[in-house]
């Protein structure tokens, strides 16, 4: 080994630095064989071992033996060297014999690499200086040089004296305002400290050192393009410092014009500020007025359409002459979405419709009116002159969405190769029922007919898994998968298991005590469920070892994990013909989802069952003929602002199950049972409900704690089973609308956002209870543990939907409780937000025609004052109690 390799594994940097000076190119290259080398061994090496110490070296070292600007450059940003690089000093020198062309060359390939390779800014910096090359402006330099000079670590310096000594501050500033995702450190560095970016660029344009026209044209620019929400916040603080005046305001009309017209929202509300000040002060025509309003008023943040409705207020009083152009704008907003801004829009035609002389306006502003809700549309009838609403038009039809159908699983991958990729696939994304059920069969398929190419076809797969390891001292397989295991927290951990089985990883001895006896997971309300879903898994690995299955009987006809009757006949006919003794495992999975409800085909292939004379078939056929699916007896608990339910027994769940499925049917309780369980993993949850097919209410009454996690301790993410809870089968009972209820009144607008979705489902495939899931809503608003501000946006975007019947039924018995809490002298928490619940009610009658009287309505609308919740109150009760104009 010569000096220079016993150096570099030896980690002696200094030595290497003082062998590598006066090599010739030649010299260098011939190291490099013996250096990739090095490399290809210190990858393998386990971290934290001594020999990974010589990486800062190696890298150095082969940095400076590449003679290739692009073979350096791949060898400095090498994603195997990336935490263990050298100094951007020690490079620096060790490539500093170079010739500045090469040295250019190096720079802006660096410079051109990706922000994630983590390419030091100093050392790009340093070859700039070398080198004398103009300086890069891609977004990874350009992102580098904004962190590293935003940084306040030189005593006595600020960042806007390092800006002005920066020799290539035009360059930068200009990229700047064109590169993404440099936000976050100007933010950091600007949000509490005056020596920030917004006041270091504002300076520096009055100082010359930055020319002020280029520096507010590329800042609109910037926020004309677009990008995400901390870039829009960033340079709209560093215009805002920029501090413009009213000619260049003015030179920027078209832009203020397309940024109130389609920027986010706190960029369109300042675009919108300069417009209006430039209307006010009457330097904005009545066409570019018009132009602005009919892009505001069609967006849907109400305090834009809001403070548009004000500025077109405020133009017309001071001006009546543009009442003729400007009175169609606002007219727009007739077609709004929210009812209270078409009634404000209302209310200022009405104020300035004496102005408008030409019977054309006029009559544009009456046909305008058609948009308006039946409310408003019989108020213009006699204001405005518009056409009375037919009798037929007022009739309101609901149209939901349609509900999403179940997809009918494919067969198991035919070819071992196939398969193997699809386990990686799932090892990799914790798929969903389809993929894994596919994938599951298709292991014990393939076990049972070519084990040795399974296994060969797997072993790329497994390669990269912590267990298949030929270390023995790190890794302690059987040890992990033994009967004190913690469960399965995702689909990858019990593929693990059965992958770990077909490569020998597992002893026979421990599947079979697992199987035996069961596995020792803390206890906690989603115990049952789990132990289910393990004991199949278990079972499986351990036929896979002692005695193979042809194939699995449980593996679902469809999505839902539902399973049709005649294919898990044939599929018995098939065991009886190999003479395959059935898995118990596997054959309760597959009893709990064969399909029930459908009586006809159960009792067809109830006869065909018993026809095989064998004890699976018998246990088949009285199972399809005990009719359907019936559910146990429940009780409702408040703990805290907390409402839930408790399930009795389910005596058809006890008798011929095997141990791990007896749960399922054992009663459940609010008291005793640890909710803080090892069930991190919601992905899980979706496997849970295709246990139970046509039981979803055994599921539901299990997650409805966790569900409820996401009103009452605003946890994330919480509710995104809801949609794959409504897609299940079986009846929609308690359980399942008080999840719902949970997941209508989230933190998170996601949460809601699935919520919703589910509560769509449900009303399109029927089995919405909407006085139940009111009712519910209404008890968790008086406890708390729902906020009527949030189950308002629910509501309001399912209505959104146009289906404001089925919310309309909702409301009304939400309402009905809130509004009895009122009639009292003390106002009661859940009255805050109250309004806005109303507004949505008031809404949704006005759309649906809804006629009628509502319980404790008429207290709340005669209470005196103009509040929200008065107004919205008598609005809702002018609604139920109006005749519908002929």
């Amino acid at each position: 080994m010569s000096a220079l390799m016993e150096a570099v594994r030896a980690g002696r940097t200094a030595e290497v630095v003082g062998l590598l000076d006066g090599l010739t190119d030649t010299e260098r290259r011939a190291f490099l064989p013996e250096l990739k080398d090095l490399r290809k061994e210190l990858r393998t090496a386990p971290w934290g071992h001594p020999s990974r110490h010589a990486y800062p070296t190696l890298h150095a070292t082969g940095a400076a033996c590449e003679t290739g600007a692009a073979a350096s450059v791949s060898w400095i940003a090498g994603s195997d060297m990336r935490w263990s690089q050298s100094s951007a000093a020690l490079l620096i020198h060790v490539l500093g014999d170079r010739d500045a062309s090469w040295l250019a060359d190096v720079t802006h390939r660096l410079a051109g690499r990706p922000a994630s390779a983590g390419v030091s800014y100093e050392l790009m910096a340093g070859l700039v200086r070398l080198s004398g090359c103009p300086v890069p402006t891609t977004e990874t330099y350009v992102q580098a040089w904004v962190a590293h000079t935003g940084q306040l670590w030189q005593r006595g310096d600020t960042l806007f004296d390092r800006l002005r000594r920066d020799p290539h501050l035009a360059e930068l500033m200009a990229a700047l305002f064109e590169t993404n995702d440099v936000a976050g450190p100007m933010e950091w560095s600007s949000a509490e400290n005056l020596d920030g970016w917004v006041d270091a660029i504002a300076r520096l344009t009055v100082e010359g050192a930055l020319d002020r026209k280029r520096t507010v044209d590329a800042c609109v620019a910037r926020l004309l393009r677009g990008g995400s929400t901390v870039d829009h916040r960033a340079f709209l603080r560093v215009l805002k410092g920029l501090a413009l005046n009213r000619e260049e305001e003015r030179e920027h009309i078209a832009d203020w014009l397309a940024l109130a017209s389609d920027a986010v929202p706190t960029v369109a509300s300042h675009a919108q500020a300069v417009l209006g000040s430039l209307a006010l002060d009457g330097e904005l025509t009545p066409r570019r007025l018009t132009e602005m309003s009919d892009a505001v008023l069609f967006r849907s943040e109400k305090k834009l359409v809001r403070a548009q409705l004000v500025l077109l207020g405020k133009v017309l009083a001071r001006d009546a002459s543009a009442a003729a152009e400007v009175l169609p704008a606002v007219a727009v907003a007739f077609g709004h979405q929210d009812t209270e801004v078409q009634e404000r829009a209302l209310k200022l035609v009405e104020r300035h419709l004496k102005k408008v002389g030409s019977p054309e306006v006029r009559a544009e502003l009456a046909a305008a009116a058609d948009q308006l809700v039946p409310a408003l549309r019989a108020r213009a009838v006699e204001s405005l002159g518009a056409a009375p609403v037919a009798a037929a038009a007022a009739v309101h039809e609901e149209v939901l969405p349609p509900p999403p159908m179940p997809v009918r699983l494919a067969p198991a991958p035919e070819s071992a190769v196939e398969l193997s990729e699809e386990v990686g696939a799932l090892l990799a994304s914790d798929g969903d029922v389809t993929a894994f059920e596919r994938a599951l069969d298709g292991l014990v398929r393939h076990a049972y007919q070519d084990r040795d190419a399974l296994v060969e076809a797997l072993g790329p797969v497994c390669a990269r898994l912590w267990w298949d390891s030929s270390d023995p001292d790190n890794v302690r397989v059987d040890n992990r998968f033994s009967k004190n295991h913690h469960g399965f927290n995702s689909v990858a951990e019990s593929l693990d298991l059965l992958l770990a089985t077909l490569r020998g990883k597992v002893h026979t001895a421990t599947l079979h005590g697992v199987v035996q006896h069961g596995s020792r997971s803390p206890s906690c309300g989603h115990s049952p469920l789990s132990s289910a879903f393990e004991a199949r898994i278990w079972e499986v690995a351990y036929r896979i070892r002692a005695e193979p299955l042809p194939f699995l009987l449980s593996t679902p006809s469809w999505s839902t994990g539902l399973l049709e009757p005649d294919e898990l006949v044939d599929r018995l006919d098939t065991y009886r013909r190999l003479g395959a003794r059935v898995s118990t495992a596997d054959f309760a999975q597959a009893l709990l989802r064969v399909r029930r409800t459908d009586l006809a085909a159960a009792a067809a292939a109830a006869e065909r069952a018993a026809a095989l004379g064998t004890a699976e078939g018998v246990r088949l056929a009285r199972w399809l003929s005990s009719g359907e699916p019936v559910l146990p007896t429940s009780r409702r608990r408040s703990t805290g602002a907390r409402v839930q339910l408790e399930f009795g027994e389910l005596v058809s769940l006890q008798a011929d199950f095997p141990a791990g499925y007896r749960e399922l049917g054992q009663p459940t309780t609010v008291y005793g049972e640890r909710w803080h369980c090892y069930h991190w993993n919601r992905n899980m949850q979706q496997h849970w409900l295709a246990i139970l097919p046509e039981l979803r209410e055994l599921v539901a009454v299990r997650i409805v704690r966790e569900v409820s996690t996401a009103a009452v301790d605003d946890a994330r993410g919480a509710a995104g089973v809801l949609p794959a809870l409504a897609e299940s089968g079986g009846a929609s009972g308690e359980a399942t609308h008080l999840c719902l209820a949970y997941g209508l009144g989230a933190r998170h607008p996601e949460d809601r956002l699935a919520a919703v979705d589910a509560l769509l489902v449900l009303a399109a495939r029927g089995q919405l209870d909407g006085d139940r899931l009111g009712t519910d809503l209404g008890q968790l608003v008086r406890s708390g543990a729902v906020k009527s501000s949030r189950l308002a946006e629910s509501m309001r975007t399912a209505a959104a939907t146009g289906a404001n019947t089925s919310i309309w039924g909702i409301l009304r018995h939400t309402l009905t409780a809130l509004l009895a809490d009122l009639d009292g002298d003390i106002k009661p928490a859940p009255a805050r937000g109250l309004g806005d619940l109303l507004a949505v009610a008031a809404e949704c009658a006005e759309r649906s025609g809804a006629r009628g009287e509502l319980p404790h309505l008429a207290q709340t609308a005669d209470r005196t004052g103009s509040s929200r919740l008065v107004a919205q109150a008598r609005r809702l009760r002018s609604t139920l109690v109006a005749e519908v104009a002929a």
